[in-house]
């Protein structure tokens, strides 16, 4: 019997964010799509017992969930100092850095194999948008694996290139990608849903935790050039560091009050009614590993216009309008031009709208759990 074990803990994180879902939706797959001698199991910090319970709804057919003794900060010092004993045995699968790693001879001991997931190379490229404790954290553990982890996995061939230039994994990556949610589908009455949620009847939509990275303050500041005209921005996304106002950042823009809702985080069936209905969608941000939401827009045939953030931009290929980041005084008035470019033009919208449907079906999380299967069976 063949155990992989899944360090999960994103899916409890107080902002699980994209690497969240990433977790949530892999191991979903992973145990879907396991051989037949093979089981998955998953690992988390010592939690609340609603956790657990939430894990085991989201995650069913899991063989065990294995909990550590530990709170998440505790662990996450705890392994970045190299104490990493880990409950059973098998191959370990971690869906970030946050991973038990220490020297090991998996040639011997076969069962101590250990992947790990890295989803950007913002603490080197891009540190002034994360915190200074981020930084340092997230360095530290990606060197670890730099020293330990038998593989690396990354969400885009942008994102391996960058690793590799930085510290040299050569042929340890992989390039596995994510994919859109399985349960973004829209609600049973859309309507009355939306009537529920006061949405306009036009908006734009903009979705992203709200930190410095996301790249939201040019994306206000462009409508405060009158790009859009009076339609309002609807931001989706749980508050994160730094303190992004959107209200101040609006108001500072000359923005009326309202135009622009912040609606929190949202759940799945209202994410994706919300996405559904958007007029257009944009997603400026600064730096990114993936870009999951331009997949999820796209999914919905809502035209997209993203940032030209190098793991962006090939995970959009050809589907969205890219727009330079440099230089960067004058993004907000390059994204003003483009949102009004694609307001004014029907044919421009609809094609967007195309191909991006097909350029969202092109991913699968089907198939990137088979490649991380594929992965922990070549080594």
């Amino acid at each position: 019997m063949t155990t992989l074990r899944v360090i999960i803990d994103q899916m409890i994180s107080p902002v699980p964010g994209g690497v969240g879902r990433y977790a949530e939706e892999l191991t979903r797959a992973l145990i879907d799509t396991a051989p037949g001698d093979a089981v998955v199991e998953g690992f988390v910090s010592a939690s609340p017992e609603p956790d657990y319970e939430r894990i085991a709804r989201r995650l069913p057919g899991l063989g065990a969930l294995h909990k550590s003794a530990l709170a998440r900060r505790e662990l996450s010092a705890a392994w970045q100092l190299g104490f990493t004993a880990l409950p059973g045995r098998g191959f370990i699968h971690a869906m970030s850095p946050l991973a038990p790693l220490a020297r090991h001879d998996r040639v011997e001991n076969p069962d101590t194999q250990v992947a790990v997931t890295i989803h950007d190379v913002v603490p080197w490229t891009h540190p002034e948008t994360l915190t200074p404790r981020g930084v340092s954290w997230h360095k530290s553990m990606i060197r670890r694996a730099h020293r330990y982890a038998d593989a690396v996995v990354v969400p885009t061939h942008a994102v391996a290139a960058e690793l590799d230039e930085l510290l040299g994994f050569g042929d340890r990556i992989r390039v596995i990608g994510g994919a859109v949610g399985t349960a973004l589908v829209l609600p049973e009455d859309p309507e009355a849903r939306a009537a529920e949620l006061d949405l306009p009847e036009r908006y734009l939509l903009a979705v992203g935790t709200l930190e410095p990275r996301k790249g939201l303050e040019p994306l206000i500041r462009a409508l405060g050039t009158g790009a859009a005209g009076e339609l309002p921005l609807l931001v989706v996304g749980p508050a994160g560091w730094g303190d992004v106002d959107v209200a101040s950042v609006a108001e500072d823009a000359g923005l009326p009050e309202g135009r622009v809702r912040a609606l929190g985080r949202l759940d799945d069936e209202d994410l994706a009614l919300v996405m559904s209905r958007a007029e257009v969608f944009v997603f400026p941000s600064l730096a990114e590993g993936f870009g999951l939401p331009v997949l999820e827009a796209m999914h919905f045939g809502v035209p997209v216009i993203h940032s030209d953030a190098p793991a962006v931009a090939e995970v959009a290929a050809d589907a969205g309008l890219a727009v330079a980041l440099e230089p960067g005084e004058g993004y907000p008035g390059r994204l003003a031009a483009a949102i009004r470019g694609v307001l004014e033009d029907d044919a421009l919208r609809a094609r967007l709208g195309v191909q991006g449907r097909d350029r969202a079906r092109a991913f699968s999380w089907r198939d990137s759990a088979e490649r991380v299967w594929q992965l922990h069976a070549e080594l």
